[in-house]
């Protein structure tokens, strides 16, 4: 087999192996499955945003959240904020980029809703200045980031992947975000 090939996967399995046996870690990620399915039980929603990959993961988790993960059942309040291009657009011409995610926080999220915010550095400044706004308004801040970066401190409960490439974080992430909407969905509606 290649040898790029092989050192690839073993990074990937490396991490998962990793956050598998770190209790701490899997404990936090329980937290923020509860606090999801607790916003989505008190008619609340949850809102997911980052930029490039993680925005692509922002749309996916909302989209497994709306449509369903694994089983038919209600509709569950899932946005993703990286996909109006007239909003972002817009918003990004008129205020400047690092306001994109936060000026629709801003009309779209109430107290009590969650924001899942993701960057893999853990410094993207508009998913930084959309927590600013989250904490202004009373929505709880789920965080998804690398193992360093700012998104850390300001997150009520931050999924920290404690590897050094984007692409392995990345990979993370989306396991991770397939752990909290099948936790929420089994939370919510559950099956046997």
């Amino acid at each position: 087999m290649n040898e790029r090939i092989s050192q690839h996967i073993q990074r990937s399995l490396d991490a998962k192996n990793t956050i598998a046996e770190d209790d701490a870690f899997l404990a936090k990620l329980e937290s923020a499955a509860a606090i999801c399915a607790k916003a989505i039980k008190q008619g609340n929603k949850v809102l997911f945003a980052g930029n490039g990959g993680s925005a692509s993961d922002a749309q996916h988790l909302a989209a497994e959240l709306v449509g369903r993960y694994k089983h038919d059942r209600p509709s569950i309040a899932g946005i993703a904020l990286t996909t109006d291009t007239s909003a972002l657009t817009a918003i990004g011409n008129d205020y400047g980029y690092d306001e994109v995610f936060a000026r629709q926080l801003s009309g779209l999220g109430q107290s009590g809703d969650v924001f899942v915010a993701i960057s893999t550095s853990g410094n993207s400044a508009n998913v930084l200045r959309a927590c600013e706004v989250a904490k202004e308004k009373g929505i709880t801040i789920i965080g998804m980031s690398g193992a360093k970066g700012k998104l850390r401190e300001i997150s009520d409960v931050c999924l920290d992947v404690q590897a050094p490439e984007t692409a392995t974080i990345q990979e993370c992430h989306i396991m991770l975000g397939h752990i909290l909407c099948d936790l929420v969905e089994q939370e919510l509606f559950p099956q046997t």
